[in-house]
């Protein structure tokens, strides 16, 4: 099996774990206020990495790198934890998932075009074909899309949370690429930067919340499932996928996430919609099976 092939299933693992965070941080959204909730689960995957940091042999890298790499680790931090996922549950609070999901599906476009300026990774004509056919089909799968007056602070939140995210895969690609750092480093120092100031900040801006046995049972799994393991688990894919590949097997979130929120939400799915879903899966694929031949194999 090649090095891309396991690094793209890995990737799609992790795109399905985080499909289902959508459905419990609905459910948790109930009666924990989202920055509070987000920063609960990120300290908590935080320490849990941490302990396992201390008792690896990559805890001799800490010491050793460089202040500029400290910088951009928590900068990465900043970016992606506290930014982009403080954004989304904000976003998640006031919109209903399809939305969200719907709105989170142009990051593609974003990431692609970042990573031709600070990355020189040029997708082909292929590639933007299977890109521009999956947004399509994103498109059409939630449309027509009616937004209360309400609901428009969640879509200024999740299209601002859209560019973070674009800024922050591209900057961890960067920093994974090299493959000089241990993913289980870049994961720990940039997630505790971020988690700290999330956690404060929701401390600080939302009322202390009384937290419930289901609650902390989603905290909990959130963080050492769908965090701690699922991130150090994308920062290696990283070393091998491209930002935009990275970003492509994300989008087949545009597939898990509307089936749980029928299941688990309640939520429906029109003609149309099955008729997208179709679209983004196809497009997603294009994209993936354009580079596998070219991949030297693993001996076994």
């Amino acid at each position: 099996m090649s090095l891309h092939l396991i690094a793209v299933l890995q990737a799609l693992f992790v795109a399905f774990l985080w499909a289902t965070s959508w459905v419990f941080i609905k459910i948790g959204l109930q009666t924990i206020p989202p920055l509070t909730f987000a920063g609960l689960r990120y300290i908590f995957a935080f320490a849990c990495l941490l302990l396992v940091l201390l008792f690896s042999k990559s805890k001799e890298e800490v010491k050793g790198l460089p202040g500029r790499v400290w910088a951009r680790l928590i900068v990465l931090g900043l970016l992606f934890y506290a930014g982009t996922q403080g954004a989304s549950y904000v976003a998640l609070a006031y919109l209903p998932a399809v939305t969200v999901n719907l709105l989170w599906s142009f990051s593609t476009v974003t990431v692609a075009l970042l990573g031709i300026v600070w990355l020189s990774e040029k997708p082909t004509f292929f590639q933007w074909g299977g890109t521009s056919l999956a947004i399509i089909g994103a498109s059409l799968y939630f449309y027509p899309v009616a937004l209360p007056k309400t609901q428009i602070i969640g879509v200024i939140v999740a299209l601002a949370g859209i560019i973070v995210q674009a800024i922050s895969l591209i900057l961890g690609r960067d920093i994974n690429r090299s493959s000089k750092y241990h993913p289980l480093v870049v994961t720990v120092i940039s997630m505790g930067a971020g988690s700290i100031v999330l956690l404060v900040t929701g401390l600080c801006v939302e009322d202390i919340p009384a937290i419930d046995l289901k609650g902390w049972v989603i905290i909990v799994w959130l963080a050492l499932v769908n965090t701690a393991f699922a991130f150090t688990l994308m920062n290696h894919t990283l070393r091998t996928l491209t930002a935009m590949e990275s970003s492509m097997i994300n989008g087949t979130m545009l597939i898990w996430i509307p089936i749980f929120a029928v299941v688990f939400l309640g939520e429906s799915i029109t003609v149309n919609g099955i008729i997208g879903l179709f679209l983004a899966s196809i497009g997603t694929l294009i994209v993936q099976m354009r580079r596998l031949p070219r991949i030297k194999k693993v001996a076994t």
